[in-house]
């Protein structure tokens, strides 16, 4: 591998205009796509396999027309203090907004407070419920603007007036944090390179790669229902490894010119090295992602795929458009350590004038390491008591998926949930839809009403609606609202209650009872997710295991990245439960409501700490390799690899982490959280687990680290990333181009 991508970097830095003018055909080709696609429809939620989701399509086939999938919103009025919504004033503006709400051209149907038994106990709060034809995000700005002109008409009546639902639902905001998060990762390449043009290189690049990744997805969001989250999960990763992959390469050119290579010759060993090991770590990232369709959860198997899809365009990138940048750049881009010396300065690395030629000062990285290999087992203890201590609360993690109560109280949607809950309960935001499914009844009416019986008797059940059969007499729905929020865990019970009770309804009846509503949908996708969280593990680790024994040729260095990792990840959950679900620092963060963690946040969080997790691991491990397999002792290969790569490696995790943050602004509570999560497992990934727990292991294990059976060493191929083919070369004066032997290998 390492020769191809050694001529790849040659090719690509003579070809330069060429390679330019491809990528930004691409670029051109995407954004256009982008610009005439039809928005994005509705990003369908289905979650096959389960019980919501069989009531669900149950409910289209047996109420049709009933629009079972379009948006709501819930109309809410508080009257001024001292009157109640009875009176014959509040009675007439409720009314008159009734009317024109039901107006409207996609409107499907208006509920009047008054008529519908929707007015508070205490007089003080009514809701009119709206249903539409359509999804709320195919709803035509003119009926949103009518919704909220309605609103704020009540409103100069003298009523409080909040929206609740999905009709007003928005694509969510990243805020200004996300330029805060680029312009650090700017100052930190600045920082590492000591030259704008070599910084701004892998920000172009992860630029232009994410603009292609993300043009991509919205000009084919109509067509595969792609939501709005997709395309901002894509920006967050596809930003941070684009930058990452770009500086190693960038970092390894530098090196090899400060070796004395010619321009051309650099780029095709930085391609040739440092490349194998982006191909390697984006490998990892691209399995991690695309793991996710073992869930069986669409939208999820949709991100995972579309962020895969941004980290292969970026691996692509970074092998090809970077060396042709670099042949623009000239001698703009200059040698590791060159603007020191020209300057009149010394490098850290250079000997001193009273000191030996020969005997360089050692640098930061250089000494952290002969520090933990003379203190292995301290170090390694010190590790894992730290993140274990931080994977603590991690044992109080409860799972749930965000509702309006979630939301910032600023918004309308957050009000709205919360005039509902003191007027009717906190149960009322998240009713559950009961589906009796009598086809197979001798008695369909009676299974109805034994179904009804059955769970007003249960606990946590405040009211019971009627059944409200279809046409055909075969299919009810019953509406439950339970006495507690829609995330706790009482309202979980519920719903298993009464699915036990509908079973042994349907052993005597025949009627099928089914739970459905968004309550019990959400409920179901975390369960879903839990019950597939260790075969996605065996999945990804797994294969991932084997990519790394060919890459490291050892048993033990993949094992211990894994473990590595799982210590990561359970501790960056912790951190992710003690600040969004216990409120710790949660107003730094802007947390305004805390609750259970998003259901999709630890098999996520698995899946892309875990590709992330093995970029620093092949990053920095690899030059440890390629020190002991020219000749070093163990412990020696393990400085010289924090020589060469812990400074690019620390300003990688700096840059990932600082885009990761950047996405902690959005509005969007999911965004918010994973990327709060995401930047905290890269620092206890990086600074912990790869830069002190790898080292001491290493240490400890000696030669026993690059272990490997005969039989399997002979069974692997050879992929040869630390490129010792192109060494092996240079020793004998040759090229790889010239070597026909090493072009074979």
């Amino acid at each position: 591998m390492a020769t191809f991508l050694y001529k790849l970097g040659r090719l690509a830095f003579r070809r330069r205009h060429f390679v330019a003018l491809i990528w930004v055909a691409l670029l051109t080709l995407a954004g256009v796509g982008a610009a005439s696609a039809p928005p994005a429809g509705n990003s369908s939620f289905s979650i096959p396999g389960t019980e919501a989701q069989k009531a669900f399509d149950l409910l289209e086939q047996r109420f049709p027309g009933a629009s079972a999938d379009g948006a709501t919103a819930r109309v809410v009025f508080k009257a001024p203090s001292g009157e109640k919504m009875t009176d014959a004033g509040n009675k007439a503006t409720v009314e008159k907004t009734v009317d024109e709400l039901a107006d409207g051209s996609e409107v499907a149907s208006v509920a009047d407070p008054y008529t519908g038994n929707a007015v508070s106990k205490d007089g003080t709060i009514a809701y009119a419920s709206v249903k539409y034809d359509v999804s709320g995000m195919e709803l035509e700005e003119s009926t949103k603007d009518a919704l909220e002109d309605a609103a704020q008409q009540a409103r100069d009546s003298g009523l409080t007036v909040e929206i609740g639902g999905d009709a007003l639902q928005a694509v969510p905001e990243t805020g200004a944090t996300e330029v805060i998060g680029i312009a650090v990762a700017a100052v930190v390449l600045v920082i590492t390179f000591g030259s704008l043009v070599a910084a701004g290189l892998p920000l172009l690049t992860a630029l232009i790669g994410v603009g292609i990744g993300v043009s991509s997805i919205t000009a084919l969001a109509s067509a595969l229902e792609l939501g709005s989250t997709t395309s901002i999960l894509a920006m967050m990763i596809g930003l941070a490894v684009g930058i990452d992959y770009a500086l190693f390469i960038v970092s390894r050119y530098r090196a090899e010119l400060a070796e004395g290579r010619e321009r051309e010759e650099a780029a095709g060993r930085a391609v040739g090295t440092a490349g194998s090991a982006v191909v390697f770590a984006g490998l990892t990232v691209v399995i991690a992602l695309v793991g996710l369709a073992v869930v069986n959860i669409p939208m999820l198997t949709k991100m995972g795929v579309a962020a895969a899809g941004t980290v292969a365009i970026a691996v692509l990138i970074a092998l090809t458009m970077i060396p042709a940048l670099l042949g623009y750049a000239g001698r703009r881009v200059k040698p590791a350590g060159a603007k020191g010396k020209r300057l009149g300065r010394f490098r850290k690395d250079d000997p001193k004038p009273d000191q030996p030629a020969g005997q360089p000062k050692a640098n930061l990285g250089t000494r952290w390491a002969s520090f933990v290999v003379r203190r292995p087992l301290a170090v390694l203890l010190l590790g894992v008591i730290g993140l274990g201590a931080a994977a603590v609360p991690a044992a109080s993690l409860e799972l749930g998926l965000p509702d309006d109560g979630s939301q910032p109280t600023s918004t309308t949607q957050r009000r709205a949930y919360d005039l509902l809950s003191e007027g009717f309960g906190p149960g009322f935001n998240g009713p559950l839809m009961v589906v009796v499914d009598a086809k197979g009844s001798d008695a369909p009416k009676d299974a109805f009403d034994d179904v009804a019986g059955e769970i007003k008797g249960l606990d946590g059940v405040v009211a019971v609606t009627p059944p409200a059969p279809n046409k055909g007499g075969d299919t009810a729905t019953i509406t439950v609202v339970p006495d507690s929020k829609p995330s706790s865990v009482q309202t979980e019970d519920l719903v298993h209650a009464i699915r036990d009770a509908g079973g042994d309804i349907e052993a005597k009846t025949g009627a099928e009872t089914l739970v459905t509503g968004s309550t019990a949908m959400n409920i179901d996708v975390s369960e879903k997710l839990n019950d597939a969280l260790v075969p996605y593990l065996v999945l990804v680790v797994g294969l991932a295991f084997l990519l790394l024994i060919v890459v490291f040729r050892s048993i033990l260095v993949p094992l211990k990245a894994a473990l590595g990792f799982l210590l990561s990840v359970m501790a960056a959950l912790g951190a992710v439960v003690a600040v969004f679900q216990w409120g710790w620092l949660s107003g730094l963060m802007g947390v305004e409501e805390t609750g259970p963690v998003m259901s999709m946040m630890p098999i996520f969080m698995v899946g892309v700490v875990f590709g992330l997790a093995m970029d620093y691991e092949v990053f920095l491990v690899t030059r440890m390799r390629e020190a002991y397999v020219h000749g070093e002792k163990p412990n020696q290969a393990v400085v010289t690899g924090f020589k060469h790569g812990a400074r690019v490696v620390t300003a990688a995790a700096v840059i990932m982490m600082a885009v990761f943050a950047g996405f902690i602004g959005s509005s969007e509570s999911m965004v918010k959280m994973i990327g709060f999560g995401l930047a905290i497992a890269v620092f206890f990934d990086a600074f912990v687990v790869r830069m002190a727990i790898v080292p001491a292991v290493l240490a400890l294990l000696g030669k026993r680290a690059w272990w490997l059976p005969k039989w399997l060493d002979r069974a692997l191929p050879n992929v040869d990333v630390e490129g010792e083919g192109l060494r092996t070369a240079a020793e004998r004066g040759t090229g790889p181009d010239e070597d026909r032997e090493l072009a074979r290998t």
